[in-house]
């Protein structure tokens, strides 16, 4: 490798990125890590009071848990399910402070563009012997680094999707935004004023979406006045319900069994298909009109949004890098035919490693969620068997980084065509 008195740069401190650093300083090599919040873990902050769906023993890292025990951290019970916060309080921030890891992460840092040191996307000529050279703004001022590597693990979860339909902005979104929020909102506690005998609707058709419903629920029964719409564009609920019982993860099956009941219940009003074109305000309330089954349809007195519609990468900061892309997900080019919503309905993918994360930049990978693009399947243990295998492979083990084993729970919807009425063979 070129370069090789500087370190490798991480960008990202969520759980992939830290995972990054730990293998990284398992093997003492120099790195950088950014991270734009004033936290590790800052975006599973923003949704703590959630309880994630996968058991510890799926959360945790095992090299990044061989560098805790060296340390006076107490493992959590890997049976039990954390939040959001606990996931941050119990594992990342213990993790960040490791002796090995502290020294080399930069808070409040935002990195604004990646390319090589002194050459744009189109030259050529002397490429990979080039530095990385990365601009970021820390604390509020622009400094520049370089890196002989790059792993970007920056995520998707600040990048969320637009609710109008097509992929855009609804008319009038981005004008009633202060009636909106994109995110999975502490509706019970936080935000209870903003929610309770409102009548709201939820966008979205993923586990986020039906955890704020479910949170939602609450609310409704403690203050009647609470008002339920569900939005999506799905064609069959029995897609967004899951495998529901059997689900290998008992809590992500849990979420279909329950969100089931309440649509049964009728306390829910479902409005699917549905294609939201144009918000507007009328008697200080929101208009939400569409599409739905084909017919142009209104639904009318909303006082408050959630939009849960998924996220999608950040590409502005790699734009001077040479990457591959899949053209409809914006994921990792070679993960696409794995990962495509549209094949697949399972959150199990095909083991991968370094060489499906390679991109034309030579030393340059993106992992974790950003990887996936904007496929909804993502689950963490994914991301470090991926920062294993690239470790591996910039250390020069070819062999390990080769081997790639991904063992994660099965989803008990694992099928390739949801469209015909005949059975169809697993993809999974």
């Amino acid at each position: 490798m070129q370069n090789d008195h500087l370190p490798i740069a991480i960008i990202g401190g969520g759980p992939v990125g830290l995972a990054a650093a730990a293998h990284l300083a398992k093997k003492n090599l120099e790195f950088i890590l950014f991270e734009a919040g004033t936290s590790v873990g800052q975006n599973f902050l923003s949704w703590g009071h959630i309880r994630v769906f996968s058991p510890w023993r799926y959360n945790i890292d095992k090299v990044a848990e061989e560098l805790l025990m060296e340390t006076n951290w107490t493992s959590p019970d890997k049976n039990t399910l954390p939040t959001g916060k606990e996931l941050v309080d119990n594992y990342f921030v213990p993790l960040s402070n490791h002796p090995m890891i502290k020294p080399n992460i930069h808070l409040n840092t935002k990195v604004v563009s990646i390319g090589r040191k002194g050459l744009d996307k189109m030259k050529t000529a002397n490429r990979a012997s080039k530095p990385f050279s990365i601009k970021v703004e820390e604390n509020g001022k622009i400094k520049y680094y370089e890196a002989k590597a790059v792993i970007d693990a920056t995520g998707t979860w600040n990048q969320p999707n637009p609710i109008g339909s097509g992929g855009v902005f609804a008319e009038g979104e981005q004008e009633l935004k202060d009636h909106i929020f994109y995110g999975i909102p502490d509706v019970k506690l936080k935000y209870l004023d903003r929610y309770k005998n409102k009548n709201i609707a939820v966008v979205g058709g993923g586990h986020s979406a039906i955890n704020v419903l479910l949170d939602l629920e609450k609310v409704q029964k403690k203050y009647p006045q609470t008002q339920l719409n569900w939005i999506l564009r799905k064609d069959s609920l029995e897609r967004v319900y899951g495998g529901k019982e059997d689900d290998a993860l008992k809590a992500r099956g849990a979420l279909g069994v329950r969100i089931q009941r309440l649509v049964d219940s009728g306390k829910l009003k479902v409005h699917t298909p549905f294609y939201i074109h144009k918000l507007t305000k009328k008697e200080n309330r929101i208009q939400i009109e569409g599409d739905l089954n084909g017919k142009t349809k209104t639904i009318e007195n909303i006082d408050e949004i959630v939009s849960n519609t998924g996220s999608r990468p950040d590409l502005d900061m790699i734009r001077e890098v040479r990457i591959d892309l899949d053209s409809a997900l914006e994921s990792v080019f070679d993960l696409a035919e794995l990962i495509d919503p549209n094949i697949h309905s399972c959150g199990t993918v095909r083991p991968h490693g370094e060489k499906e994360l390679r991109h034309p930049e030579k030393d340059f990978y993106i992992v974790g969620s950003k990887s996936y693009g904007r496929a909804p399947t993502f689950l963490m243990a994914t991301g470090y068997e991926q920062v294993r295998s690239v470790v591996a492979y910039l250390t020069g083990d070819i062999e390990a980084a080769e081997i790639v084993e991904l063992n994660l729970p099965q989803t008990g919807v694992c099928s390739t065509n949801f469209s015909s009425k005949k059975p169809v063979e697993a993809c999974c």
